[in-house]
Order: C-alpha cells, then structure tokens, then sequence
C-alpha cells in the first residue's frame, strides 16, 4: 500500500502528480508512471499483484450476486481488481486513463473475458450512465485534488444502476484540513455528495493502516434503490 512504499518512490509520485496539476492536467501524471515502471509491478505504488485484501473481505463477507452481473472498474491498473469479480461471475468492464496500464493488464491476462478500456473519468460514455450493477472505486479519488473531486464524483455516482452497489476503498480525513497529497484524503463532507447524487450509504468498514503514521481507510457500500 502507498503508506508502505520507499519513499523515493512516494517522492516521485508526488512529483510527478504537482506537474500534473500545474499543467492542469491532474491526471496526466498516470501514464507517465506506468510508463517509467517499464513492466515492474513494484514500481507502481497501488499494484499488489493480487486483488486488493478490503475487495478480497467483502467477496467474502458480503458475497454479491455477481452471475449475470454487470461490474465497472474505475481505474484499474494493473487489472487483478477486474479479474477477481470476473472470475466469480460479473461481467465486467475496466477502463484506465492509462495506455500503458491498459496494455499491461491485456498482456497479464491475455485469454480474460474482461473488457478492457482506455478511458478518462472526466469524459466517460453517456451509454455508461445507470448501467452497472457494480461499480468498483479503488482510491482513484484520492488520488485527484480536492478542485477536481466534486467533478469526479458526479461522474461515478450516474454509472450505478438502478438497485445497484457503488463499491469505495478510500482514506479519510478531516473536513477541517487541507492535507497533502497525493493521496489526499477524502472528507465525510465529500462523501455525503454521494447521496446528495442519489446513492445511499448502508455499510461503512473502517481499518486502520501504518506503523509510524496511522491512516484511516474506508470501505463504503452505496446502493441506488428504485
């Protein structure tokens, strides 16, 4: 996790994401870093190799019903995310702004049955607009600025389907404080946008990461009802 990276690599990451935003362009900085990795898992802070454990504990804890089942995962890296709600039934879609992710995730899984996308979150299919069952947000958002947030979450929350789950892993903060990134953390003041755009919170898992500095992660289960 980002908390237990080197810290050279942490460095670069901000670097290369205060580039980014000063060219506005906040999340240009993506592909730059899947590009320098040249392939090597470990030099991309968020890769695991393996499904994410808070995604891995709710498969098991709250197994959805995933046969038949439509899943959209934001972001997606390196695609192991994708791959592990493929394999229990969904089908799924994941789109990364990524070229070099998306490449990457097509060569790690060449016979997979998941559709794989370059795609920007800020300029996503009207099609997608309340048509997943799933959608999947794994600390995409806290990896944006907080002038661009309130744009990425009216994005995501339309892509939920009518009785369908928005899915969130993600740090959290203080409303009070301005952090610094990234990640910067998301607010309950941000996510309560989340219902202000017609999802409804009904389960919150807190864990707490970190050795020298503790980290409060979230994982949000929201529902769309009819």
């Amino acid at each position: 996790m980002f908390e237990q990276q080197p810290k050279t690599l942490q460095q670069k990451v901000k670097t290369l994401a205060t580039e980014s935003i000063h060219q506005q362009n906040p999340s240009g900085w993506f592909e730059t870093l899947y590009a320098e990795a040249n392939r090597d898992w470990n030099q991309v802070p968020w890769a695991k190799n393996t499904a994410h454990p808070y995604l891995q504990d709710w498969l098991e804890t709250y197994p959805p019903q995933a046969k038949g089942n439509s899943a959209l995962v934001i972001g997606c890296g390196l695609g192991d995310d994708a791959e592990t709600l493929a394999n229990i039934g969904y089908q799924v879609t994941a789109f990364d702004i990524a070229p070099t992710a998306i490449a990457w995730c097509k060569q790690r899984f060449p016979e997979s049955s998941v559709t794989y996308l370059v795609a920007d979150l800020f300029d996503l299919e009207a099609a997608w607009q309340y048509r997943f069952d799933l959608v999947y947000e794994c600390r995409n958002l806290q990896a944006l600025p907080l002038n661009v947030r309130s744009q990425a979450i009216r994005a995501i929350a339309p892509l939920v389907a009518e009785n369908g789950t928005l899915l969130m892993i993600t740090r959290c903060g203080d409303n009070n404080t301005v952090p610094e990134g990234p990640p910067w953390p998301l607010s309950d003041g941000e996510l309560s946008q989340f219902e202000e755009l017609g999802l409804k919170e009904i389960r919150r898992d807190s864990f707490l990461e970190g050795d020298e500095i503790i980290v409060k992660q979230l994982r949000i289960e929201y529902r769309r009802h009819v």
